[in-house]
């Protein structure tokens, strides 16, 4: 029969990320083979128009490593010495780099054979994080939330309540989010919940607690919004007459600046000075012309032309 790859086991392998791998790849040969032993592990390319990556080999006693770094660090043979019959593949460190599907090939003439496993390195859920969204009062809609950020998909929710399962009125995802929602929330509904988040190579877990508080007292919230529209309206009523004394004011003082400067801008009427001596009437004119030493006037009546008034020398007015 030849060369042949004994080894069996599940065509597709997944695996956590971080975590060490065995690809299995042990083997039998017949005597008739009698060539040189060589072994070699590839990385198929999926585009089948491109050349598989060779990784590690086994020729002549010797153990090659081929490849880049990030692909070919950890990678090693599971035995110290791959001729005794086991060439499989054991990676230290698992990182999504190394999903791909593997060949083990093992070649000792005549005799040759190969085995295909395919390699999928998933990453672990996240610690999920639970929330309540509404308000948590009895006769109110609300609803439990859990979410996790990381982790391989599919990621499946479950909810489940510490003092017994979760009640049938309450309708939960298990696939969407990992929502629990209740519609008419009550006392029944009132626990500790726990969101339990699975994929293929992880779970992880979170705990919310929910009350059921009894509804507020509308009364009361009515009476304070009332009081409250009513004092903002007298707090409004107050700057509009401030604003409107403000303006007031201003008017005033401007009326009375506008008045001022009108007054200063009139001129003083002309003084008039009256003389015992002399004095004005009309039609008639007056002269002094003379004073004798003993202090008396003399005073000559001077007729206006046309009056027909005479100057009255004693009393100092026309008759």
């Amino acid at each position: 029969m030849g060369m042949l790859v004994t080894s069996t086991g599940p065509q597709t392998v997944q695996m956590a990320q971080g975590e060490r791998v065995i690809l299995g790849c042990a083997y039998t040969f017949e005597p008739g083979d009698t060539g040189d032993l060589d072994i070699e592990w590839s990385m198929i390319s999926p585009d089948a128009t491109q050349k598989d990556r060779l990784l590690l080999s086994y020729a002549g006693g010797i153990e090659y490593v081929h490849g880049t770094p990030d692909l070919t660090k950890g990678l090693d043979f599971a035995t110290d010495d791959p001729s005794q019959g086991n060439a499989s593949l054991t990676i230290a460190s698992l990182s999504p780099a190394h999903s791909a599907t593997y060949q083990c090939k093992v070649k000792k003439s005549p005799g040759v054979d190969m085995r295909k496993v395919s390699l999928v390195v998933m990453v672990r859920p996240s610690v999920p994080k639970c929330w309540l969204e509404g308000e948590a009062v009895k006769g109110e809609a609300v609803s439990l939330h859990c979410n996790s950020s990381q982790g391989s998909s599919p990621l499946s929710y479950a909810w489940t309540r510490d003092t017994g399962p979760v009640l049938a009125t309450a309708t939960q995802s298990h696939v969407t989010g990992g929502v629990l929602s209740i519609s008419n929330h009550s006392e029944t509904f009132a626990g500790v919940y726990a969101c339990e988040v699975t994929n293929a190579v992880g779970s992880e877990r979170c705990t919310i607690k929910l009350a059921a508080n009894e509804p507020p007292n509308r009364t009361g919230a009515i009476i304070g919004t009332v009081v409250g529209c009513l004092l903002l309206t007298v707090i409004i009523a107050i700057l509009i007459w401030l604003v409107l004394y403000k303006w007031e004011s201003r008017v005033r003082r401007y009326e009375k600046e506008v008045s001022n400067d009108i007054r200063e801008d009139v001129p003083a009427p002309d003084s008039r000075t009256h003389s015992r001596g002399t004095s004005l009437r009309s039609g008639v004119a007056y002269s002094q012309v003379g004073v004798s030493q003993s202090g008396r006037s003399d005073h000559t009546p001077i007729p206006s032309s046309g009056s027909g008034f005479i100057h009255d020398n004693t009393n100092g007015y026309a008759v």
